[in-house]
């Protein structure tokens, strides 16, 4: 089972990274690991830097509610020490959206995902 979810996880991540790039963003990292966690993409758009953490389940339902209020903490402080190696530091533009996937492959993205809550 644990092969199996790793493997959905990252398909997952790589639908998101094509839907992103079809919208005309570039990859920075993926599955970017810092001191307090991981971030699934990092993606830029211009100047603006966007983290991304995808979630995939049976349904766009589901895969929201597996995120975390723990897990958002740690993707919000891994984001802060990535950008803190960044030229403008923590005045970076940035973003954080969550890329929800169903069983059948869509995509469902919420940008400004982690910044409503």
């Amino acid at each position: 089972m644990q092969k199996t979810n790793y493997h959905a996880g990252l398909c997952a991540e790589g639908i998101a990274e094509r839907y992103y790039h079809r919208a005309g963003l570039r990859t920075r990292k993926r599955r970017w690991r810092g001191r307090s966690g991981e971030v699934d993409l990092i993606l830029q758009q211009g100047d603006e830097l966007v983290f991304v953490e995808v979630k995939k389940s049976r349904s766009f339902e589901r895969a929201a509610q597996r995120l975390s209020r723990r897990q958002i903490q740690r993707i919000m402080t891994a984001a802060e020490e990535f950008i803190g190696a960044e030229p403008n530091g923590l005045n970076s533009e940035m973003r954080f959206d969550v890329a929800l996937v169903n069983d059948a492959g869509q995509i469902q993205v919420i940008e400004n995902a982690l910044m409503a809550g």
